[in-house]
């Protein structure tokens, strides 16, 4: 068995970022590795990009289409799923167990990482009460894996991994339990999630001053990492999932089609709920793409003509022209909107902010029929925020109900952005690996890190 393999996801780590602040990936360089940009698919999205990686396929085979998609036999938007038969193509472990029965795979953190075909695995999975409550949790494989590990170094902090408290926290704690999960296990592959740039590059922007900071501290963390495993003669892959950059516009896809009489929305109290199934378009907005469902396929080219002529919008793509990124898949939108480098996509579809819906304030992100980086803020014009979300704790604790609606809707506070292709490969996803082992050093693509596996084990 060749040495072990550790692949080491930094999510929103680009090219141009190795340097002064990365002196634990820089050595890691200097001895024998070689640091290149890795060209994305498309969407450039985490559950597309890591589903090609794993796969060696493009979205219209692994069906992966974006981080959610529409369900059209529900008539519902869903994010954020977690069961890896969702998954159409055979994943790098199916083959290389396929092929040596004996190969021992863990997978901490990578999506779609329930019932994987894998030996260990852990991910976030809360548990939702009857009472709309929820307790913050992990699921792992075999059943006791990640208490075994959190009683050796500590609870996973959750509120580090995704909302307003977001931060080096989590990536901090999963180093920590890939380290100890891989000596209890001693895993031949290994595929680790380092989630810690993706927050202060979306709030932040990757040109604001404290970036520097905050890929030190993911340095430091994959420095951890590797010292940790120098004992086991590892081998490492650095990856990506895609580039961040400057954003200063959003775009309401979703408003200018309501605006326009496409979208319909049942109203609730005060509320209003989008309905997917009596909408003749509505778009299900992921970063910079949207997938726009059509309906009322007579509809079809006036929205695309509507889109297309909408600020911010660079390319709207119907079925056949999708098939040029390899998107076209049944799970794809009837059109594909890609915005320029400036613009994302909001999922908003109310026109009044007063009649948002109940979720919209808070971090719900299986519930919003698309995706919602405000999550990682608390409204800035919320008079002490911080008694505001004590006191809503304090009823948690007391048993009453309550809402943790202290999310803001001001879309301008995002300040990068992903989904789009970057014009710059500097500035897009990363790929780090023994020089050795990349051929006349020819850039690989996503979809290349399969067989860069797969030849290891070979």
């Amino acid at each position: 068995m060749p040495a072990p393999l550790v692949v080491l996801n930094i999510v929103g780590l680009s090219p141009y970022m190795i340097g002064e602040n990365t002196p634990n990936i820089n050595k890691l360089i200097s001895s024998g590795y070689v640091s290149t940009p890795l060209a994305a698919e498309f969407p450039a999205v985490t559950t597309t990009a890591q589903s090609a990686m794993v796969t060696g396929k493009q979205a219209n085979q692994h069906g992966i289409v974006g981080n959610g998609w529409y369900f059209k036999d529900l008539a519902e938007v869903g994010f954020w799923k977690q069961a890896n038969q969702l998954v159409q193509s055979p994943k790098i472990w199916d083959v290389l167990k396929a092929e040596n029965p004996h190969i021992k795979v863990s997978k901490l953190f990578w999506w779609y990482n329930m019932y994987a075909n894998v030996d260990n695995s852990i991910t976030p999975r809360p548990h939702y009460l009857a009472d709309g409550g929820k307790v913050f949790d992990l699921y792992s494989a075999p059943e006791g894996l990640h208490q075994n590990i959190e009683s050796k170094i500590g609870t996973f902090p959750f509120f580090n991994f995704w909302g307003p408290k977001a931060g080096i926290g989590a990536s901090q704690w999963i180093a920590k339990a890939a380290i100890e999960e891989f000596e209890q296990n001693k895993p031949d592959l290994q595929l680790v999630y380092l989630p810690h740039l993706d927050y202060s590059l979306q709030k932040l922007g990757p040109n604001d001053p404290s970036i520097a900071q905050e890929i030190q501290d993911i340095d430091a963390v994959v420095g951890n990492i590797i010292n940790a495993y120098k004992q086991h003669n590892a081998e490492f892959l650095i990856v990506s999932e895609y580039g961040i950059t400057e954003v200063n516009h959003t775009v309401h896809i979703n408003k200018i089609l309501r605006e326009k009489g496409y979208i319909n929305v049942r109203r609730t109290a005060n509320f209003e709920n989008l309905d997917c199934g009596a909408s003749k378009a509505f778009a299900v907005a992921d970063h910079q793409c949207a997938h726009v469902y059509v309906n009322d396929k007579t509809c079809l080219e006036d929205v695309k003509e509507l889109l297309k002529s909408t600020q911010g919008l660079e390319q709207v793509l119907n079925k056949d022209e999708q098939k040029s990124l390899g998107i076209d898949h049944e799970r794809s939108g009837d059109l594909v909107a890609i915005s320029d480098e400036n613009s994302w996509f909001s999922y908003y579809y109310w026109l009044d902010d007063n009649k948002a819906p109940d979720f919209a304030r808070t971090v719900d992100i299986h519930r919003k029929p698309g995706y919602d980086p405000l999550e990682m803020f608390i409204d800035p014009n919320l008079k002490l925020p911080i008694l505001q979300v004590v006191y809503r704790l304090l009823k948690k604790k007391l048993g009453f109900r309550y809402l943790m609606d202290v999310i803001p809707l001001d879309t301008s506070l995002i300040k990068g952005s992903h989904g789009r292709l970057t014009d710059d490969p500097q500035k897009g996803p990363i790929l780090i690996a023994p020089q050795h082992k990349l051929a006349d050093n020819a850039p690989l693509k996503q979809t290349d890190i399969f067989n860069y596996i797969k030849k290891h084990f070979e």
